[in-house]
Protein backbone atom coordinates (compact mmCIF):
# COMPACT_ATOMS: atom_id res chain seq x y z
CA UNK A 1 0.00 0.00 0.00
CA UNK A 2 1.43 3.33 -0.85
CA UNK A 3 1.94 5.89 1.56
CA UNK A 4 -0.56 9.28 2.12
CA UNK A 5 1.84 11.57 1.19
CA UNK A 6 2.96 9.30 -1.98
CA UNK A 7 -0.85 9.76 -2.53
CA UNK A 8 -1.16 13.17 -1.84
CA UNK A 9 2.33 14.56 -3.93
CA UNK A 10 0.47 12.54 -6.96
CA UNK A 11 -2.70 14.27 -6.69
CA UNK A 12 -1.19 17.59 -6.35
CA UNK A 13 0.61 16.96 -9.67
CA UNK A 14 -2.11 15.97 -11.30
CA UNK A 15 -4.19 18.68 -10.21
CA UNK A 16 -1.69 21.03 -11.11
CA UNK A 17 -1.64 19.95 -14.88
CA UNK A 18 -5.49 20.44 -14.64
CA UNK A 19 -5.18 23.89 -13.54
CA UNK A 20 -2.88 24.95 -15.74
CA UNK A 21 -4.64 23.40 -19.06
CA UNK A 22 -7.81 24.82 -17.50
CA UNK A 23 -5.72 28.15 -18.46
CA UNK A 24 -5.49 27.36 -22.32
CA UNK A 25 -8.59 28.22 -24.59
CA UNK A 26 -10.61 31.35 -23.88
CA UNK A 27 -7.87 32.90 -21.82
CA UNK A 28 -4.80 32.53 -23.84
CA UNK A 29 -6.88 33.56 -26.94
CA UNK A 30 -7.19 37.02 -25.42
CA UNK A 31 -4.15 37.08 -23.62
CA UNK A 32 -2.39 40.43 -23.15
CA UNK A 33 -5.68 41.99 -23.84
CA UNK A 34 -7.57 41.55 -20.14
CA UNK A 35 -6.05 42.72 -16.59
CA UNK A 36 -3.52 39.73 -16.27
CA UNK A 37 -1.86 40.73 -13.38
CA UNK A 38 -5.19 41.04 -11.33
CA UNK A 39 -6.21 37.68 -12.65
CA UNK A 40 -2.61 35.72 -11.53
CA UNK A 41 -3.14 37.84 -8.10
CA UNK A 42 -6.69 36.05 -7.87
CA UNK A 43 -5.36 32.55 -8.70
CA UNK A 44 -3.60 33.28 -4.99
CA UNK A 45 -6.22 33.86 -3.35
CA UNK A 46 -8.33 31.18 -5.01
CA UNK A 47 -5.88 28.37 -3.70
CA UNK A 48 -6.74 29.70 -0.69
CA UNK A 49 -10.11 29.93 -0.40
CA UNK A 50 -10.17 26.92 -2.36
CA UNK A 51 -8.24 25.06 0.25
CA UNK A 52 -10.76 25.70 2.38
CA UNK A 53 -13.49 24.95 0.57
CA UNK A 54 -12.21 21.48 -0.59
CA UNK A 55 -11.28 20.68 2.84
CA UNK A 56 -15.02 21.30 4.07
CA UNK A 57 -16.14 19.54 1.72
CA UNK A 58 -13.62 16.31 1.95
CA UNK A 59 -14.51 16.24 5.56
CA UNK A 60 -17.77 17.43 5.78
CA UNK A 61 -19.28 15.67 2.55
CA UNK A 62 -17.02 13.50 0.56
CA UNK A 63 -15.95 11.08 3.51
CA UNK A 64 -18.99 11.11 5.16
CA UNK A 65 -20.49 9.71 1.60
CA UNK A 66 -17.44 7.33 1.58
CA UNK A 67 -18.59 5.50 4.55
CA UNK A 68 -21.87 5.66 3.00
CA UNK A 69 -23.34 8.36 5.37
CA UNK A 70 -25.16 11.65 3.92
CA UNK A 71 -25.28 15.25 6.00
CA UNK A 72 -28.25 16.87 4.93
CA UNK A 73 -27.76 20.39 3.82
CA UNK A 74 -24.19 20.30 4.62
CA UNK A 75 -23.94 21.03 0.86
CA UNK A 76 -25.90 23.89 0.45
CA UNK A 77 -24.55 25.18 3.44
CA UNK A 78 -20.90 25.18 1.88
CA UNK A 79 -21.68 25.76 -1.65
CA UNK A 80 -23.61 29.41 -0.42
CA UNK A 81 -20.75 30.32 1.62
CA UNK A 82 -18.19 29.72 -1.47
CA UNK A 83 -21.00 32.14 -3.67
CA UNK A 84 -20.89 34.96 -1.45
CA UNK A 85 -16.81 34.71 -0.84
CA UNK A 86 -16.67 35.05 -4.77
CA UNK A 87 -19.06 37.85 -5.15
CA UNK A 88 -17.30 39.54 -2.50
CA UNK A 89 -13.59 39.22 -4.08
CA UNK A 90 -15.22 40.03 -7.74
CA UNK A 91 -15.95 43.33 -5.64
CA UNK A 92 -12.94 44.37 -4.67
CA UNK A 93 -12.64 48.41 -6.24
CA UNK A 94 -9.34 46.95 -8.19
CA UNK A 95 -11.16 44.26 -10.03
CA UNK A 96 -14.58 46.47 -10.60
CA UNK A 97 -12.25 49.67 -12.07
CA UNK A 98 -10.37 47.67 -14.65
CA UNK A 99 -14.13 45.56 -15.54
CA UNK A 100 -12.20 42.16 -15.32
CA UNK A 101 -14.60 40.81 -13.01
CA UNK A 102 -15.30 37.95 -15.72
CA UNK A 103 -11.65 36.82 -16.31
CA UNK A 104 -10.67 37.42 -12.59
CA UNK A 105 -13.55 34.88 -11.89
CA UNK A 106 -11.70 32.31 -14.25
CA UNK A 107 -8.71 32.70 -12.45
CA UNK A 108 -10.30 32.31 -9.32
CA UNK A 109 -12.71 29.09 -10.47
CA UNK A 110 -9.24 27.97 -11.76
CA UNK A 111 -7.71 27.88 -8.51
CA UNK A 112 -10.88 26.64 -7.00
CA UNK A 113 -11.56 23.89 -8.78
CA UNK A 114 -7.96 22.43 -8.96
CA UNK A 115 -8.26 22.35 -4.86
CA UNK A 116 -11.62 20.29 -5.40
CA UNK A 117 -9.90 17.75 -8.13
CA UNK A 118 -6.92 17.88 -5.40
CA UNK A 119 -9.01 16.41 -2.58
CA UNK A 120 -10.60 14.03 -4.58
CA UNK A 121 -8.75 12.59 -6.45
CA UNK A 122 -6.11 11.83 -3.26
CA UNK A 123 -9.65 10.14 -2.20
CA UNK A 124 -10.14 8.30 -5.06
CA UNK A 125 -5.81 7.47 -4.98
CA UNK A 126 -6.26 6.28 -1.60
CA UNK A 127 -9.48 4.29 -2.00
CA UNK A 128 -8.95 2.14 -5.17
CA UNK A 129 -5.03 2.22 -4.80
CA UNK A 130 -5.45 -1.67 -4.46
CA UNK A 131 -7.87 -1.76 -7.76
CA UNK A 132 -6.45 0.49 -10.45
CA UNK A 133 -7.81 0.24 -13.73
CA UNK A 134 -8.72 1.97 -16.90
CA UNK A 135 -12.15 3.29 -14.92
CA UNK A 136 -10.22 4.62 -12.37
CA UNK A 137 -7.88 6.38 -14.40
CA UNK A 138 -10.44 8.02 -16.90
CA UNK A 139 -12.33 9.34 -14.11
CA UNK A 140 -8.67 10.89 -12.33
CA UNK A 141 -8.25 12.65 -15.60
CA UNK A 142 -11.56 13.67 -15.95
CA UNK A 143 -12.03 14.98 -12.65
CA UNK A 144 -8.23 17.06 -13.24
CA UNK A 145 -9.88 18.60 -16.66
CA UNK A 146 -13.46 19.17 -15.62
CA UNK A 147 -13.39 20.53 -11.82
CA UNK A 148 -11.30 23.47 -12.89
CA UNK A 149 -12.67 24.41 -16.08
CA UNK A 150 -16.17 23.87 -14.82
CA UNK A 151 -15.49 26.04 -11.61
CA UNK A 152 -14.04 28.66 -13.83
CA UNK A 153 -17.14 28.74 -16.09
CA UNK A 154 -19.10 29.09 -12.98
CA UNK A 155 -17.00 31.87 -11.72
CA UNK A 156 -16.43 33.43 -15.17
CA UNK A 157 -20.48 33.61 -15.65
CA UNK A 158 -20.95 35.41 -12.62
CA UNK A 159 -18.31 38.27 -13.36
CA UNK A 160 -20.31 38.51 -16.78
CA UNK A 161 -23.54 38.91 -14.33
CA UNK A 162 -21.63 42.02 -12.28
CA UNK A 163 -20.48 43.89 -15.36
CA UNK A 164 -24.34 43.35 -16.41
CA UNK A 165 -25.27 44.99 -13.54
CA UNK A 166 -26.60 41.67 -11.53
CA UNK A 167 -25.75 41.59 -7.96
CA UNK A 168 -27.38 39.08 -5.18
CA UNK A 169 -29.17 37.19 -8.20
CA UNK A 170 -26.35 36.01 -10.05
CA UNK A 171 -25.00 34.70 -6.45
CA UNK A 172 -27.96 32.89 -6.21
CA UNK A 173 -27.09 31.65 -9.75
CA UNK A 174 -23.56 30.28 -8.99
CA UNK A 175 -24.43 28.77 -5.53
CA UNK A 176 -27.44 26.51 -7.99
CA UNK A 177 -24.67 25.98 -10.36
CA UNK A 178 -21.47 25.32 -7.42
CA UNK A 179 -24.02 22.86 -5.46
CA UNK A 180 -24.91 20.77 -8.65
CA UNK A 181 -21.20 20.77 -10.08
CA UNK A 182 -19.83 19.38 -6.24
CA UNK A 183 -22.77 16.91 -5.85
CA UNK A 184 -21.65 15.68 -9.34
CA UNK A 185 -18.17 15.51 -8.88
CA UNK A 186 -18.41 13.30 -5.32
CA UNK A 187 -20.96 11.24 -7.08
CA UNK A 188 -18.52 10.70 -9.62
CA UNK A 189 -15.90 8.33 -6.59
CA UNK A 190 -18.86 5.44 -6.80
CA UNK A 191 -20.63 6.22 -10.21
CA UNK A 192 -18.47 7.06 -13.15
CA UNK A 193 -21.61 7.17 -15.25
CA UNK A 194 -22.23 10.66 -14.28
CA UNK A 195 -19.97 12.40 -16.26
CA UNK A 196 -22.55 12.13 -19.10
CA UNK A 197 -24.63 14.66 -17.14
CA UNK A 198 -21.17 16.84 -16.85
CA UNK A 199 -19.61 17.15 -19.40
CA UNK A 200 -22.39 18.33 -21.89
CA UNK A 201 -23.44 21.40 -19.83
CA UNK A 202 -19.14 22.32 -19.31
CA UNK A 203 -19.26 22.39 -23.42
CA UNK A 204 -22.64 24.50 -23.77
CA UNK A 205 -21.02 26.87 -21.67
CA UNK A 206 -17.28 26.99 -23.01
CA UNK A 207 -18.91 28.33 -26.23
CA UNK A 208 -20.86 31.74 -24.52
CA UNK A 209 -17.50 31.56 -21.86
CA UNK A 210 -15.77 33.72 -25.36
CA UNK A 211 -18.43 36.34 -25.05
CA UNK A 212 -18.06 36.65 -21.13
CA UNK A 213 -14.30 37.16 -21.54
CA UNK A 214 -14.81 39.62 -24.71
CA UNK A 215 -16.92 41.71 -22.00
CA UNK A 216 -14.06 42.19 -20.08
CA UNK A 217 -11.80 43.37 -22.86
CA UNK A 218 -11.40 47.23 -23.05
CA UNK A 219 -12.83 48.57 -26.14
CA UNK A 220 -9.57 50.00 -27.33
CA UNK A 221 -7.96 46.75 -27.21
CA UNK A 222 -10.59 44.93 -28.68
CA UNK A 223 -10.04 47.32 -32.02
CA UNK A 224 -6.34 46.00 -31.99
CA UNK A 225 -7.27 42.50 -31.44
CA UNK A 226 -9.99 42.73 -34.53
CA UNK A 227 -7.17 44.19 -36.34
CA UNK A 228 -4.33 41.08 -35.62
CA UNK A 229 -7.20 38.60 -36.27
CA UNK A 230 -8.36 40.27 -39.37
CA UNK A 231 -4.41 40.32 -40.51
CA UNK A 232 -3.44 36.73 -39.28
CA UNK A 233 -6.53 35.76 -41.33
CA UNK A 234 -5.50 38.03 -44.44
CA UNK A 235 -1.89 36.40 -44.24
CA UNK A 236 -3.10 32.74 -43.73
CA UNK A 237 -5.04 33.21 -47.16
CA UNK A 238 -2.34 34.67 -48.89
CA UNK A 239 -0.16 31.42 -47.79
CA UNK A 240 -2.59 29.27 -48.61
CA UNK A 241 -3.05 30.73 -52.20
Amino acid sequence: MASDLWLSQVAIVISLVGMSLGWRGVMTKYSGFYDLTTAWSMMFWGILVGGLYGSLGDLFLLTVYIEGKFLPYSNLIICLALSVAVHLFLRRKKVRRTGSQPTTGWALGLAVGGMISLFLIFRLLQFYQNDIGIELIATIILVALISPRAHALIFCRHGYGMLMGKRWSIVIRTFFWTTLLLTALYSSFYFTTIWIFIIPPVLLAEKRAHDWVWAAVPRPARRRLRRIWSDASRAKTNEEE
